[in-house]
C-alpha cells in the first residue's frame, strides 16, 4: 500500500488524491503473507540486519537505501500497531518468525495474511482523513508532461496524469502540484506469476515515456514457493514455511536438494537463491514440481502463523 501511506505522511500539509488501477485491495500487499522484517529480538542488531540485506542483495543494493530503512523499520511496525495492525503476540511480546536470508527471528505477522491486515488498516485510516480522496477503477494510461502542451517547451514537467475510468469509458485529466507512481511490478507480464493482474509494469512505462531513466530492469523477483495442482486455483505458500524448518524434495529421489545449491543455508537461502535452485531441479529431472515438506514439525507450528493447508507434504513449483 504505498500510495496510501504516501497519502497519509503527505496529507498532513496537502490535499492527496489517490487512483486505484482496479478496487482499492487489489494491490499486492493483501498477498503478502509472512510479514515485515525489523529488528525487535534480544541480541539482534541494525548492523547484523543490513549486513544480511546486503549479502541477499549480493553487494548490489545502495548501501544508504539499506541502512535508512533497517533502522527506522522498528518505528514503522510501531506507527502500523497505532493504526490498528494486530500483529501476533506471544506472552505480551510481538512473536518473531524467521524467513530466508535473515540471521535472526525478524518477521512480525498477523498470522500469514499480514499483507491484508496492513492494508485494512491503512485503508481505513487513509478513508477517514478529509484531505484524501480514494478514486477507485482508474486506468492509469500516461503522465501529463510538457510534450503534451499544444506547445512543446522540452521543460520535462510533470503536472498528472490521465487515466481510464472503467465505470464511464472515458479517459480523464487529472492535474495536481506533484505525482507519484506507486505501480508495483510487472510480475504479470510472464505467464506464470504470483503477482496481481494488475501488475502489469505500467508505470515504469509511464515513467520511461516522460523521460525518467529506467535501471535493473534485469532485477524480476519471483516467490518461490506456491501451490502446483491441475485443479485447483494455485496459491502463494508464505517463506515461514521455510523458515519454521519446511525442507525442499526432489520427489523423484526423495532427498534435500537445497545442498547443491547452497550448503550453508539451505532453505533460508534469500528468495532468489531458492527461486533457482527449485528451477534447475525441475529443469535437470524433468519434474513438474518439488516437494516443500514441513510434515516432521509439531502441529502446533500453525498456531504461529502457518493455516492448515501449509502444514502438510505440499506440491510446489
Amino acid at each position: 500500500m504505498q500510495p496510501t501511506t504516501a497519502a497519509l505522511n503527505l496529507a498532513e500539509r496537502f490535499r492527496v488524491t489517490v487512483l486505484a488501477k482496479g478496487a482499492l485491495n487489489e494491490g499486492s500487499t493483501a498477498w503478502a503473507q509472512g510479514g515485515i522484517a525489523a529488528v525487535l529480538e534480544p541480541g539482534d542488531t541494525f548492523d547484523s540486519h543490513i549486513e544480511d540485506t546486503m549479502i541477499a542483495g549480493a553487494g548490489l543494493n545502495d548501501r544508504a537505501t539499506v541502512e535508512f530503512v533497517v533502522e527506522r523499520a522498528p518505528a514503522a511496525i510501531e506507527r502500523l500497531q497505532k493504526l490498528g495492525v494486530p500483529f501476533a503476540q506471544e506472552n505480551d511480546i510481538l512473536h518473531l518468525t524467521r524467513e530466508g536470508g535473515h540471521s535472526h527471528r525478524r518477521i512480525v505477522h498477523v498470522a500469514d495474511a499480514t499483507g491484508w491486515a496492513v492494508q485494512e488498516a491503512l485503508q481505513r485510516a487513509a478513508e477517514a482523513h478529509p484531505n484524501i480522496t480514494l478514486v477507485p477503477d482508474q486506468v492509469a494510461i500516461d503522465l501529463a508532461t510538457s510534450r503534451h502542451e499544444e506547445r512543446y517547451s522540452g521543460a520535462g514537467h510533470v503536472w498528472g496524469v490521465y487515466a481510464l475510468d472503467r465505470r464511464t469509458g472515458r479517459v480523464e485529466a487529472h492535474v495536481a502540484r506533484a505525482t507519484i507512481l506507486a505501480t508495483g511490478g510487472a510480475g504479470r507480464t510472464y505467464l506464470f506469476s504470483t503477482a496481481p493482474r494488475g501488475a502489469t509494469g505500467d508505470g515504469i512505462a509511464m515513467a520511461w515515456r516522460a523521460g525518467a531513466r529506467v535501471s535493473n530492469m534485469e532485477f524480476m523477483q519471483f516467490h518461490p514457493t506456491c501451490l502446483y495442482h491441475l485443479e485447483v486455483k494455485n496459491f502463494l505458500i508464505t517463506e515461514a514455511v521455510r523458515g519454521e524448518g519446511g525442507r525442499l524434495i526432489n520427489p523423484s529421489t526423495g532427498k534435500r536438494f537445497m545442498s547443491e545449491y547452497d550448503a550453508a543455508r539451505m532453505e533460508l537461502a534469500p528468495r532468489d537463491v531458492v527461486a533457482r535452485a527449485i528451477d534447475a531441479e525441475i529443469k535437470r529431472y524433468g519434474l513438474d514440481y518439488v516437494h516443500l515438506d514441513i510434515s516432521h514439525q509439531p502441529p502446533a507450528l500453525a498456531a504461529h502463523g502457518l493455516r492448515d493447508e501449509e502444514v502438510l507434504d505440499l506440491q510446489m513449483v
